[in-house]
């Protein structure tokens, strides 16, 4: 994938708000009014972003759909669910979490960044997606642009600046985008940010309705040990009858009895429905299941956004069951004890399957 910047900040048209705002330009991938970037059904898993340094990588995320009825009987409440219970978002009539007070938005929510004082952002990239075909058919060319205000700030017009991925199959018409807002989040730095104007669809289908957002940020902190950054993305289907699927992370230097975590973005996983487990290896050692009390071993992508087992802190609203949005961070510590100069992640999906969106390591570098 094209490694360019790409935020572009505008007079949001009708489209997204109906009513313009003058916003001014923060950098451009693309002159306003021009194509979007090309999609692709699949998009194999490469390298975003990569350095060494001092510092490491923190992530904020949230859902942007919630169930607002459940369908049958057996299905547990919607405020239940909220609460954490089993459920998968194909047992219920689906509506928008919408937080802010702008009318002409359908849907928003928030969550909180926290970056370390005095550190500088090196890198941050925002990803969203979802299903576009639920109980109505959203149009697709409204994937590759969203809305997003910093903490104080109003809505910002984001295009997508690389391909996007649009898969439509199975009854599903999935999507996933990202863009660079490297300038965005290094001006603004840590507090609330909100992402609105999600591309999904509301209602109710057997496929079910899924999506929402995680902004991913690399930083520099000379205070922080030296550390491997890495960030990798892709549109992969995993489960469904397909073979697991495995994401290897090469050209690093992690040094013996490291410290390490690993970020996953997926989509449409189900609460209760075994059958997805991640691994991670080295070469030459046996491989590590990743759970822990917040992801099971056979249920890992579950509809969660958690931070090492916790539910992520400063999210709004802050939904135990997102009903098919995973944004996880998960600690990788025990496959580093030899160091690794890669490492290969394998993912199993249930008989329903998921989305694989992105992957990112943060780990001691060998020094």
């Amino acid at each position: 994938m094209p490694k360019s910047s790409g935020f572009a900040a505008r007079g949001v048209r009708c489209a997204l708000l109906c009513t313009a705002l003058s916003l001014a330009p923060i950098t451009a991938a693309a002159a306003p009014g021009s194509a979007a970037p090309a999609e692709s059904p699949r998009i194999a898993f490469t390298e975003r972003y990569h350095a060494v340094h001092h510092g490491g990588i923190v992530r904020v995320a949230n859902s942007a759909i919630t169930c607002r009825t459940p369908r049958t009987t057996a299905a547990a409440s919607c405020a239940a669910l909220r609460r954490g219970a089993d459920g998968a978002n194909s047992d219920y009539d689906m509506f928008y979490a919408d937080l802010d007070d702008d009318p002409n938005t359908y849907n928003s929510t928030r969550a909180a960044l926290a970056l370390p004082e005095d550190s500088e952002v090196r890198y941050a990239r925002l990803y969203w997606g979802g299903n576009l075909r639920v109980g109505e058919q959203k149009p697709p060319k409204d994937n590759g642009r969203v809305l997003i205000a910093e903490p104080g700030g109003r809505y910002k017009e984001v295009l997508a600046d690389t391909r996007i991925a649009h898969r439509d199959a199975d009854g599903k018409d999935a999507y996933q985008a990202s863009a660079d807002i490297t300038p965005l989040v290094r001006g603004s730095r840590s507090g609330l940010w909100t992402v609105a104007q999600v591309n999904v669809a509301m209602g109710h289908s057997a496929a079910g309705s899924w999506g929402g957002w995680t902004l991913v940020v690399a930083y520099e902190d000379e205070r922080e040990p030296l550390r491997e950054l890495a960030l990798w993305d892709g549109f992969e289907t995993v489960g469904g009858g397909r073979a697991a699927h495995e994401v290897t992370l090469g050209g690093l230097g992690v040094g013996p009895r490291s410290a390490g975590r690993a970020g996953i973005v997926a989509y449409d996983g189900d609460r209760g429905a075994s059958g997805d487990s991640v691994t991670v290896r080295a070469p030459g050692r046996a491989a590590v299941p990743l759970t822990d009390p917040a992801n099971p071993r056979t249920d890992a992508m579950n509809s969660t956004i958690t931070d090492l087992g916790r539910p992520l802190a400063g999210t709004r609203p802050a939904y135990r069951n997102t009903l098919g949005y995973d944004s996880d961070v998960v600690d990788i510590t025990p496959a580093l004890d030899a160091g690794a100069k890669a490492l290969t992640f394998r993912f199993t999906g249930e008989e329903d399957g998921f989305f694989l969106g992105a992957l990112f390591v943060q780990a001691d570098a060998r020094r």
